[in-house]
């Protein structure tokens, strides 16, 4: 059964950079906005990254925080199921949450596209670490989560944090804590991988190395934070074996983690699979406490 979402609270955003946005091309583009007919609103064109905060209920925060990371395939960002809905249901049990608008990859606004979004998602561990005394943020609690693309990037910036992107990366850390990976793109695999995230990120014709570095599950070292994964086996936009693939590479290297897999549900489902009254939401609330991130 779905549990109740918090009220929303006024948020601050925060921009992700101060002064000129690295590894970027000066730009007429706009940030566009639409809003779907199941009213969830779709960002494409990210101009300006940022994280918008919730935080928790007055006297309810107990330190730990979130980055979230939308889905969309590196073509848009899923701002409602995949980033508002989630703020209202994690900020219910004391968690500050950052909902990150990463740029998408686009030849005409970046050198290289393929490093913006990692190097974004990485700002954004950065920043909430420079900002959690303002918000009362336990600097070694923060964990990132994704959903689809935004799973692939979340395992990437949770695989790939020993070398940090961009010029001038500084010395503060861009190791999470802790991965919450739904329904994530893991593989760019020929077998396995979704197509239009791959061709996004890294065009037509990636390279063999491209689809190696850029395959989270063979990136998994011990290093590699505990992982919550979860996804539908009938998910028929991002096979369930890549979910498949970052576990098994989790217990290859000995990291703590723990996968919930649905019969049904498809892909994009974010809190709400109508398949089952299983609401993964607590199995996760359930992890965070046992492993101590829910303690004040």
């Amino acid at each position: 059964m779905s549990l109740p979402l918090a009220p929303v609270l006024a948020q601050p955003v925060l921009p992700l950079y101060t002064g000129n946005i690295p590894n970027s091309i000066p730009s007429n583009g706009q940030e566009k906005s639409n809003t779907e007919g199941n009213g969830n609103v779709h960002v494409t064109n990210v101009v300006q990254p940022s994280l918008t905060v919730y935080v928790p209920p007055a006297g309810t925060a107990n330190g730990t925080s979130i980055v979230v990371c939308p889905g969309g395939g590196y073509g848009f960002l899923s701002m409602t199921n995949e980033g508002t809905e989630i703020a209202q249901r994690f900020t219910g049990m004391g968690i500050t949450v950052f909902i990150l608008k990463y740029r998408l990859p686009n030849d005409a606004m970046q050198p290289d596209k393929s490093i913006a979004p990692l190097m974004d998602a990485q700002q954004a561990l950065r920043l909430v670490r420079e900002v959690a005394p303002k918000y009362g943020l336990n600097p070694e609690r923060i964990g990132l989560m994704g959903f689809s693309a935004g799973g692939h990037l979340a395992a990437t910036a949770g695989t790939q944090f020993a070398r940090p992107v961009g010029p001038k990366p500084g010395p503060a850390s861009v190791r999470p804590a802790f991965l919450m990976l739904i329904y994530p793109v893991i593989s760019f695999s020929d077998s396995l991988t979704h197509g239009g995230s791959r061709t996004n990120l890294l065009g037509q014709n990636p390279t063999p190395d491209q689809k190696v570095q850029y395959s989270a599950d063979r990136q998994v070292t011990a290093q590699t934070p505990p992982t919550f994964l979860v996804h539908a086996q009938d998910d028929k936009t991002v096979k369930v074996q890549n979910s498949l693939a970052f576990y098994a590479a989790c217990v290859n290297h000995g990291v703590p983690a723990e996968m919930h897999l649905f019969a049904k549900g498809g892909h994009g489902f974010g809190l709400h699979n109508g398949s089952t009254t299983d609401d993964w939401s607590e199995r996760l609330r359930e992890w965070l406490a046992a492993n101590g991130w829910l303690t004040r």
